[in-house]
């Protein structure tokens, strides 16, 4: 965990002040948003290339979590999502949209840095990673459909068509980047090595030309962000007490309930930023949930590893 990864809420934030403070120039606030896509592209590429998927027929192994995690992840949590959306932001549909789009993808890469911190089971949280991701490309035009599709600001056909170029080129590129290093196991380590802090390097970047080209416009709506809060805090807390419970009830270990915990905590912001960039680019109030959601869910994953780490400690003693 280098130190750019242990800020990374910190520089999220950055992000955020700077592409504000050079949205305030006029050329730059008109050209900055053709640059989000592109930016979020290549973030996407070079994430996709640090997951294992040949640890894929691992996850299986390992049964009952495997199955527990996915159950979690892509049964119960977009039914709670929409429980919340309906029940807090019904009234905005774009702030409903940016939350049902930001908590129904679970996270592919920095939950495994929780999962450590957290003393928890890092290599069966990692073997479920590719699964998470593949399944979250798959499900999310379908869940969008359903529990979006009222909002009247839904096209299937163009959500569809925005998934498959957003994620499944990236996607595509990492895989044939990853069998034409199969053989070449130093160039292989040395490419990651190297590569592994760039993804936030570029989804900053993209913050920043984000932020940049509609900062004005939050600033016409920090009351309705602020709404936001109540049903990301309630998802987290909520979420943690079940996957601690059932983590319990399956007689888990403490460190695969910690995993549990991280792998259906966190969120995968990126890639539903991406799409918002995409699938609504004349609903922006949809891409600054995504970013704003992850200034709350950061510092929340943060206590959660330390309330994690205090179990333990007692169930030591």
């Amino acid at each position: 965990m280098t130190a750019f990864e242990k800020l990374y809420s910190f520089v999220i934030l950055f992000a955020v002040i700077i592409g504000l403070s050079v949205g305030q120039v006029g050329q730059i606030r008109t050209s900055a948003e053709h640059f989000i896509v592109p930016l979020l592209l290549v973030m996407l590429y070079l994430t996709f290339i640090q997951i294992p998927f040949s640890e894929l027929r691992q996850a299986f192994q390992k049964k009952k979590f495997t199955y527990t995690a996915l159950a979690l992840n892509f049964l119960w949590t977009p039914f709670f999502t929409w429980l919340l959306a309906i029940l807090f932001l019904s009234n905005n549909p774009e702030l409903y949209l940016g939350f049902i789009l930001l908590m129904i993808t679970p996270c592919t890469d920095w939950y495994l840095i929780f999962t450590g911190i957290a003393k928890g089971n890092v290599a069966a949280s990692a073997t479920i990673l590719p699964l998470n991701l593949l399944l979250q490309i798959t499900l999310l035009p379908l869940y969008l459909y359903i529990f979006g599709g009222t909002t009247g600001m839904l096209e299937i056909s163009f959500l569809v068509e925005s998934v498959l170029i957003v994620l499944f080129i990236p996607l595509l590129l990492a895989i044939l980047t990853n069998y034409w290093l199969k053989n070449k196991q130093k160039r292989r380590e040395a490419f990651l090595r190297k590569t592994s802090t760039l993804p936030i390097l570029f989804l900053s970047l993209a913050i920043v030309a984000m932020f940049a080209s509609q900062g004005q416009l939050l600033f016409q709506h920090l009351d309705l962000l602020w709404k936001l809060i109540i049903p990301i805090l309630l998802f987290f807390l909520i979420n943690f007490f079940i996957g601690q419970k059932l983590g319990h009830i399956m007689c888990f270990s403490y460190k695969d309930r910690a995993s549990l915990s991280m792998t259906t905590l966190a969120r995968n912001s990126p890639i539903a930023l991406a799409i918002a960039m995409t699938a609504f680019p004349d609903q922006p109030l949809i891409a600054l949930t995504l970013v704003i959601g992850p200034l709350i869910e950061l510092p929340i994953l943060t206590i959660i590893t330390q309330v994690l780490l205090f179990k333990r400690r007692i169930s030591i003693k």
